[in-house]
């Protein structure tokens, strides 16, 4: 089994599991910036940007990553697919069983999973009949 054939969504839910059961705030702020839309002194508006936010991000790479693999259609790809599955059925596991994954950024990392098992499937197939040419239309 290749590397190729592991999740990388897998990483986001490693990687939420380490930090917010080593008791790391989420809300934490990394860094904020005043916003042009704040231009009265009396109202000053700020962005902040979060842990969870970072969290987010690294879920939405991942995800764009996975749609990538899933056009390529070769032996790792049906374990991959496998497997994303498996991580699906765990984050949606954990998001209704314990306590610290009912959490809005959990649940972006378990529907990135979902978005994950079914685009995968689904382009993996349309990709495989191209490949295939199966049912004889050339488009």
């Amino acid at each position: 089994m290749s590397l190729r054939a592991i999740p990388l969504i897998a990483i986001a839910f490693i990687l939420y599991n380490v930090l917010e059961f080593a008791g790391l705030d989420l809300n934490h702020a990394i860094f904020a910036l005043p916003m042009p839309s704040g231009h009265l002194p009396e109202h000053p508006v700020k962005w902040t940007f979060t842990l969870g936010d970072l969290l987010i991000i690294i879920t939405l790479v991942c995800l764009f990553i996975e749609l990538l693999k899933s056009t390529f259609a070769s032996a790792s790809s049906m374990v991959d697919h496998a497997l994303s599955l498996v991580l699906m059925m765990a984050c949606l596991v954990e998001f209704l069983l314990v306590e610290k994954a009912a959490t809005s950024v959990f649940f972006v990392i378990l529907f990135s999973t979902m978005i994950d098992v079914i685009a995968g499937y689904t382009i993996g197939t349309a990709v495989a009949r191209r490949s295939l040419n199966v049912g004889g239309d050339n488009s």
